[in-house]
């Protein structure tokens, strides 16, 4: 509870940071993912030859997932903001909703293109399995525009779950940014 109330106390002091630079700079982030496991059906297997119709891809969706997000960037280079959403995951059986503050790295790369690196760690619930929680940590890794990325990410559930540890997963997806400039009255 308390780094969560410091979270926020940050967040509250950096925002009325910028605000009191004349400007007001914040950003609003949507997610929406596919999660992906090794496909357990499958079996390299040449005896259908190239003709075949053969569904045991070594990769098969394992779940969907969404994020949403607000906070603060400076110069849309550098993003700090409070981020929520959902994930299901089909083999676990798992709806989890994961609350976490997100720092990122957007460095320009070309004139139109942006390197996303996001880093996010906080609280992780699972819906229905009682007061099942635990940390919640993610990797992003994406490419794309100021507005639209493309992107790779990992995160990880720390409850434990079915005989595991913590519940991982891997996702590829999209990212919709949308950066906000707020000039104040003062700077008229």
């Amino acid at each position: 509870m308390k780094r969560i109330l410091l979270t926020i106390a940050f967040i509250t002091f950096f925002n009325s940071f910028i605000h009191s630079q004349a400007t007001k700079f914040t950003y609003a982030q949507f997610d929406f993912a596919v999660s992906i496991t090794g496909n357990p059906n499958n079996t390299d297997d040449s005896y259908y030859g190239t003709g075949s119709i053969s569904t045991n891809a070594f990769l098969v969706p394992n779940g969907l997932g969404s994020k949403i997000g607000y906070g603060v960037h400076y110069k849309k280079w550098l993003t700090l903001g409070l981020h929520s959403g959902i994930d299901y995951k089909w083999d676990d059986k798992l709806v989890a909703v994961p609350v976490f503050l997100n720092l990122g790295i957007n460095p320009k790369v070309g004139p139109e293109t942006r390197i996303m690196l996001q880093a996010g760690y906080g609280k992780g619930f699972a819906i229905g399995r009682g007061d099942l929680n635990g940390e919640y940590k993610k990797l992003k890794l994406g490419i794309g525009s100021d507005d639209f990325i493309i992107f790779a990410e990992i995160c990880d559930y720390d409850f434990p779950l079915h005989n595991q540890k913590s519940v991982g997963s891997i996702s590829f997806g999209i990212t919709l940014q949308d950066f906000f400039y707020y000039s104040s009255s003062e700077t008229n």
